[in-house]
């Protein structure tokens, strides 16, 4: 610590030996941020390079080194025989004096636009972090049933290959063996006649729906959205500044009329036919051909995300929107996601003909594009039959998962909850009785290894069905079954207090009582 003389502060410093920084380094910032922030005033004498190196036990080279690149950066002046000096150019420069502290909420607002301000604050919780695959996670696919020799092979192949194809930029479109590959593949299995230049590969669905947000919405434009609904997609319609119209959501899909009813006029309808999330219900065709009429009348763009849609259980999958769209209205978006893995951060925009120039456009100017590698190995895994083969493995799989869950639920849990099986996909709902908190449940089986989302939480308002969202397809069958014992100790504390006449109690309560209650008993999830 050095000080003025006479015992007054002069400044505070500290050198870590054992940092990774060097010395030097950490005494010249230091030094700098006491003259920018007022430590020392303008054309003030620093202590003398004998005093310093004293005090800090430093060597007076060092001092003199931090000094010159203090006066390299013009914040000291350096006199032969007088001294060094803060530079009296401070004394019209220097920086505002440090604000008072206020909460990070208000200090970050004035610096962001409006509508992303606003975004902010409509997200409301914090978003927490993926974990480990667990019982009950949703979306995420079977990690140990994937091709990894196949797809190892490929890899090597194009990284000892051409370097120009993988090595560059790329076509900022996509690559066209992809786009190729795509077309081909969404012909034969999605019945999507399309163009290659139609496709454009982007980072994931998440930068489809904001790249088709920013494009296509002014701030306050009316988009319809299922509700409850797809939790990506509706962050990134709002932080482009669309007012959501929540609609209503059967087992046909979207309710087409209250949508009418509510929203006449509307820019956009963001949809996920194939297996609606969370729900799982399929559009029928007659809500399909509605949704369509709705949209030409009104001149608005239907965003079609083609959510679990290789995924059906038995036949064929059921045909996309974008496959019976006559208005060319339509934007067709894919993932492979689910089909592959998440971490490839690979998804497709499939535009309409009146939006493909303007699309190239935006890729070509804005967004740098996927990795050419990645997007090479993908191209082959279609071409060589491997992702078609590897998407019929994973529908078997899938199946056996979510009978599994089905066939647990019903021995298990038998009046606690009711399992809702489904056609595909990667995840169903289970609904729960009057009076059983799904949040509390949530919470719950969190606390004990288990994810358990509650529907609630893919709504933007109010929905009747109260009940969880249950994912099998990134676990196998025996984290099922213990997931299904967890959720089952969950349930029977909750009903017991609720029994007990002890619902009245405030919820953190209950939870605090429910935890002590089942820690005494053993959880499957963990040994």
């Amino acid at each position: 610590m050095v000080k003025r003389a006479g015992g007054s502060l002069l400044l505070s410093i500290k050198i870590d030996r054992s940092a990774p920084q060097p010395v030097s380094t950490q005494l010249c910032i230091a030094l700098r941020d006491l003259i920018l922030s007022g430590g020392f005033l303008p054309g003030e004498r620093l202590p003398a390079s004998r005093t310093l190196a004293r005090d800090l036990g430093l060597s007076r080279t060092t001092i003199i080194e931090v000094f010159d690149r203090l006066v390299a950066e013009g914040l000291v002046q350096s006199h032969t025989g007088a001294g060094t000096f803060v530079s009296e150019v401070l004394a019209t420069q220097r920086p505002l004096p440090p604000q008072p502290e206020r909460p990070a909420r208000l200090q970050a607002a004035p610096r962001l636009s409006t509508v992303m301000a606003q975004a902010l604050q409509r997200f409301g919780e914090r978003l927490r972090l993926p974990h480990a695959p667990r019982a009950f996670t949703t979306a995420l696919p079977a990690f140990d049933a994937f091709p990894m020799a196949q797809w190892a092979r490929l890899s090597a192949k194009y990284l000892r290959g051409g370097r120009d194809e993988v090595m560059g930029y790329g076509d900022p479109d996509g690559a066209p063996a992809l786009r190729r590959a795509l077309a081909a593949h969404l012909r034969a299995n999605r019945g999507i006649a399309c163009d290659p230049e139609q496709l454009f590969i982007v980072g994931g669905a998440q930068q489809a729906f904001h790249l088709i947000g920013s494009t296509l919405l002014n701030p306050g434009d009316k988009v319809w959205f299922e509700n409850p609904g797809a939790i990506g997609a509706r962050n990134s319609l709002i932080a482009c500044g669309a007012e959501l119209v929540p609609i209503p959501v059967d087992a046909d899909g979207l309710r087409v009329e209250d949508a009418l009813l509510r929203a006449p006029r509307f820019r956009l309808a963001f949809v996920t036919p194939s297996h609606q999330q969370p729900l799982g219900s399929v559009m029928s065709l007659e809500r399909r051909f509605a949704l369509l009429h709705a949209a030409e009348r009104a001149g608005a763009w239907v965003v079609e995300d083609d959510y679990d849609g290789e995924f059906f259980f038995a036949g064929r999958p059921p045909p996309t929107l974008k496959s019976v769209d006559t208005t060319g209205l339509v934007i067709h978006v894919g993932t492979f996601s689910k089909s592959l893995f998440p971490a490839l951060r690979l998804g497709y925009l499939l535009a309409p003909p009146g939006l493909v120039d303007t699309f190239r456009t935006i890729m070509r100017r804005f967004v740098q594009g996927v990795p050419s590698h990645t997007q090479a190995v993908v191209a082959a895994f279609i071409d060589e039959g491997h992702f078609s083969a590897h998407v019929r493995r994973m529908r078997q799989l899938y199946l056996e998962r979510h009978d599994t869950l089905v066939a647990a639920c019903h021995a298990r849990l038998g009046g606690l909850l009711e399992i809702v099986p489904t056609h595909g996909g990667l995840h169903t709902i289970a609904r729960l009785p009057a009076g059983v908190s799904e949040l509390l449940v949530s919470r719950e089986a969190d606390e004990r290894g288990v994810t358990a989302s509650p529907i609630g939480r893919f709504a933007i308002e109010p929905v009747a069905d109260n009940g969880l969202v249950l994912g099998f397809g990134g676990v196998g069958t025996k984290v099922i079954e213990a997931g299904v014992e967890v959720l089952g100790q969950v349930l029977e504390a909750q009903a017991n207090f609720n029994r007990q006449g002890r619902t009245r109690r405030n919820p953190a309560s209950v939870a605090t009582s429910c935890s002590l209650q089942m820690d005494r008993r053993p959880n499957p999830m963990q040994g």
